[in-house]
């Protein structure tokens, strides 16, 4: 392969045409070199003054330093900073947009999607479960940029996070296979970050940090012969799914005209062949709206933009005009989105590769899991909207949820530099699942919690994962932050309640008190092994007892939060199903009481108006003998249910 100039990664299909996987090589270094050896070139940083040449008199600069730095905020970015300032890190967050949330933001307004939690019982968890169990219950009407303020809220107040909106990375320095220091240039503050850190996560979804960096990306389909992935001839070698530009509409109290602009596409029926305009797509628009898979997502953004928009407004004219649709007479289009959402551009290689094979069963195997997936393998054909002949997607759905191992998460060039979203390191047929931004959330999660552990202790990720008690460690810290891992019970040593003998007031639907320390924080649906449930009309209470009285100064219940598909969204088929507001399975209040060894009870702490899944309640350090929680009321359910409750001395 030719060496690809650092300011030149994007290739053309015909360049990608001919290989069995696109990977590109730092600038300096050829392919051969760099696939040989897994080993970038390191590369000092560019002087300011060729970086900045047009207007950088006028910038100033400013130095920040931090343990964990995050590039990108959509929803794996977020995740990724939440989780390690939570975990004592301090992150300095950029977004290269004034808003969070990436393609879910409402610059975009794509709902996030990952394990189809009708289908398995259960979600994702963790932070992207209490970012729309928190969504849900302050933003019932579902207004999008109420959730893009949710988003922030959370990042800003975070003490531990520094966040920097309309900011973009623009280069890096790498010495002795680690970046040093990475750059960032905000025109709206005319400010230029030099930002030094211990750990650095690339969470721009299009590899920015890491091509900035030199390391070796993949991109587009790798064919069958590559990875022998039954899936993967697809389409042509090298190319990639398409970007899409959403819309929204309204119904109103009377018929709307529409006149379409004269640039607007003109749609025949036998484009829509194969695309249906009814269901979500009269409120919601349509994800077929699609382009740009045979060429370059990022290089043709603006050509995108107007040729998505052309069909957008073509479609509208269809559905309006037609004569077909007599159902769309009272509807307008209220919003229009200018920035195309992106799918598909590059992912970054690390030391795994995951594959088809993996999603499949394989990941059974995998000893450094670390998160969870579940979308369909959801293929969409590289032409999109201008392939007619074809369905726009193909979607196997034969894989109900699959593990993340930690070893796809991290460059396997760049010693310091770990990935998180649609960048990780996969197989273009693994990617069509795991690019959804509920698996992408549950990523940045481990992201970032394995990144504030590494900077603590002062090691790379790959030390990390070969260190079995601190791999062991990490997915311990995950499980009790509510993170959803298969295969992986409550190991804890810290954790009082495994020591613990449990009853209870009363039991039902088959359950057992005893079932809340059963390892596990989550049920399929036709099961209670993992549960405790009561009616709540009863007030039933649950008891923590121990032979010897204990010192306790915290409690964690994780509560079942419903299994109906829960989202940012004006899916109607997610609306349908989804309930606006607390959501109605959780326990709303309830009183925590301690038994004390002289005998007496006393309560101690309680919990009202409680609309999330995890709930960690704090009080001062006591000896106890047991632990009563009384549960007075839900959200709705005429049943408690709790999944998982832990005790800890200490925070």
């Amino acid at each position: 392969m030719a060496k690809i100039n650092r300011r030149g990664f994007i290739a053309s299909p015909a360049s990608l045409a001919g290989c069995s996987v696109a990977v590109f090589a730092p600038s300096g270094a050829s392919a051969s070199r760099a696939s040989a050896t897994g080993a970038a070139r390191p590369e000092k940083l560019p002087a300011k003054g060729a970086l900045f040449s047009a207007g950088g008199k006028l910038m100033k600069t400013v130095p920040l330093e931090c343990d964990v730095f995050v590039a990108g905020g959509g929803l794996a970015g977020v995740c990724a900073a939440i989780a390690a300032a939570r975990h004592g890190a301090k992150v300095v967050l950029v977004q290269d947009r004034s808003r969070l949330g990436g393609n879910s933001s409402s610059e975009i307004k794509m709902h996030p999607l990952g394990v189809n939690s009708k289908r398995t019982g259960w979600r994702e968890g963790g932070i992207i479960e209490e970012l729309k169990l928190e969504n849900a219950a302050r933003n019932p009407q579902l207004a999008w940029e109420m959730w893009d303020f949710l988003l922030y809220d959370k990042c800003v107040s975070e003490k531990n996070i520094t966040l920097l909106l309309d900011t973009s990375v623009c280069a890096a320095e790498t010495s002795g296979g680690k970046i040093v220091r990475a750059l960032a240039r905000s025109d709206t503050t005319r400010r230029v970050y030099e930002i030094t850190s211990k750990i650095f996560v690339d969470a721009t979804g299009d590899c920015r940090l890491a091509m900035e960096a030199g390391a070796r990306v993949m991109s587009g389909r790798d064919g069958s012969k590559k990875y022998g992935e039954p899936f993967a001839d697809f389409d042509p070698v090298g190319t990639r799914q398409g970007s899409t530009i959403m819309f929204t509409s309204k119904l109103c109290d009377k018929p709307v005209a529409f006149t379409p602009p004269a640039w607007a596409k003109k749609i025949s029926p036998e484009q829509m062949k194969f695309r249906s305009v009814r269901g979500d797509g009269l409120a919601y628009g349509y994800w077929w709206i699609e382009l740009g898979g045979d060429g370059d997502a990022i290089g043709d953004n603006e050509r995108l933009r107007f040729e998505l928009l052309s069909i957008v407004m073509g479609v509208w004219d269809y559905i309006k005009n037609s004569g077909k649709f007599p159902d769309a007479a009272n509807r307008a289009i209220e919003t229009v989105a200018m920035v195309p959402g992106r799918r598909d551009t590059f992912r970054i290689v690390g030391e795994k590769i995951l594959t088809q094979h993996d999603l499949q069963g394989k990941w059974r195997e995998f000893d450094d899991a670390v998160a969870v997936g579940g979308w369909y393998m959801d293929d969409h054909p590289a032409k999109g909207f201008n392939a007619p002949d074809r369905h726009p997607c193909r979607q196997f759905a034969g894989v109900p949820f699959y593990n993340i191992p930690l070893s796809a998460l991290y460059c396997a060039d760049i010693s310091n530099l770990m990935m998180a979203g649609r960048n990780i390191s996969c197989s273009h047929v693994a990617f069509t699942s795991t690019r959804v931004m509920s698996t992408c959330s549950a990523v940045g999660q481990a992201v970032g919690t394995a990144a504030a552990r590494c900077a603590e202790i002062g090691i790379s990720p790959a030390e990390l994962r070969v260190d079995k008690r601190e791999l062991s460690a990490l997915q311990q810290t995950l499980l009790r932050d509510d993170q959803t891992i298969l295969g992986i019970s409550n190991s804890d040593p810290l954790d009082l309640a495994r020591s613990a003998e449990l009853s209870a007031s009363e039991s039902a639907q088959g359950s057992a008190p005893q079932n809340a320390i059963s390892g596990v924080a989550f049920d399929s649906p036709d099961s209670r092994a993992n549960s405790w449930v009561a009616p709540i009309a009863a007030k039933p209470s649950i008891t923590l007892s121990w032979k010897n009285p204990v010192r306790v100064s915290e409690m964690q219940f994780s509560f079942f939060s419903g299994c109906a598909p829960l989202s940012q969204s004006l899916s109607d088929y997610v609306l349908k199903s989804m309930h606006r507001g607390a959501q109605k399975e959780l326990a709303r209040d309830f009183d925590i009481f301690a038994l004390l060894p002289d005998g007496s009870e006393r309560k101690i702490a309680q919990v009202r108006a409680n609309a999330q899944r995890l709930v960690r309640v704090r009080f001062e350090t006591i000896s106890a003998k047991a632990l009563r929680v009384q549960f007075l009321t839900t959200n709705g359910s005429d049943h408690v249910v709790l999944q998982e409750v832990r005790a800890y001395l200490g925070a």
